[in-house]
């Protein structure tokens, strides 16, 4: 299942990326051979991110991630991967220092209601579907999976689709706790995903606080809240005791930082001086093909990492 359908579109590159510029390797002076430092916050690619320079096979993908200095990694598709896969790049992650991210725990219904709809029977798919990625996380030592409550259900107030959220998450939460896991709720802007029940920040933070849970936390996607709703170092704040994973992509193109208008410099600054010491995922697509969009990336976080 494929969560998210990345813009895919050539743009120049913001200028502070600066090819050949000061501070800043040059497409000449690219060794990915070499291993980089680590950087202060936990940034975790995907697979394909760096295939022209690491290949196709998903280990040699990780091993390029881990000499670039990324100390993480998540993986959407991980619950779909055979098991034997799930395996190899579980021990690899383990010998190069990568902590796996989140992965996706359960069918999203885009278009129709699951969870807000209060079906008995859909709870309870939703309920063997969390059971299934505990199995996943254990395997690949994953501390998180990714929830998304699915559509509005249009035959009811809000407060009703609510509450049967609320309790699909809380029996949820009873079958996670006891293995320390976390599912994090995902709030998905209006404009890639309209009619979704989970939009807003403050939302998501209304129903972890009624969960009453540490299985229950949100993950704060800085491209979809920048669209919901902006003001995101506030929000970021208001929302901080129920946030347990980001994931960034600037805005417009949801492709690496500095390529949109999100500050991002500031933004991971503040993170880091609330002592963050989560994953960040990096749930964008690269601005430019090839192995020089790759560097690309990987020089856009050094450059918003720089604090």
């Amino acid at each position: 299942m494929n969560r998210r359908d990345f813009v895919k579109k050539k743009m120049v590159v913001s200028a502070a990326l600066g090819f050949g510029g000061a501070g800043v390797l040059s497409a000449a002076e690219w060794n990915p051979k070499k291993e980089q430092k680590p950087f202060n916050l936990n940034y975790a690619p995907h697979l394909g991110m760096f295939k022209e320079s690491a290949g196709n096979d998903p280990i040699d993908q990780l091993n390029f991630m881990a000499d670039m200095g990324f100390t993480a990694f998540e993986d959407n598709e991980m619950k779909g991967r055979d098991q034997s896969l799930q395996e190899k790049m579980a021990k690899a992650m383990m010998e190069r220092g990568i902590s796996m991210g989140v992965f996706v725990a359960h069918e999203i219904y885009w278009d129709k209601p699951n969870l807000a709809s209060g079906d008995a029977s859909l709870r309870e798919k939703f309920l063997k579907e969390i059971k299934e990625s505990i199995e996943v996380a254990k395997r690949v030592n994953a501390k998180w999976m990714t929830v998304v409550p699915g559509h509005v259900d249009l035959r009811l107030r809000k407060g009703y689709q609510t509450a049967n959220v609320i309790e699909s998450l809380k029996r949820a939460c009873s079958l996670l706790e006891p293995h320390g896991l976390t599912m994090v709720l995902e709030p998905l802007n209006f404009h890639n995903h309209p009619g979704l029940f989970l939009t807003d920040s403050p939302q998501a933070f209304e129903i972890c606080k009624s969960v009453d849970s540490p299985s229950c936390k949100i993950l704060f996607d800085i491209y979809h809240q920048q669209i919901q709703e902006g003001n995101l170092i506030p929000n970021i704040d208001a929302c901080w005791d129920e946030i347990g994973y980001f994931q960034v992509g600037d805005n417009p193109g949801r492709n690496e930082p500095t390529t949109g208008e999100i500050n991002f410099k500031n933004v991971f600054k503040h993170i880091h001086s609330k002592g963050f010491t989560g994953i960040v995922g990096m749930e964008h697509g690269n601005s430019m093909e090839g192995k020089k969009g790759e560097l690309a990336v990987i020089e856009a976080y050094r450059i918003t990492d720089s604090f």
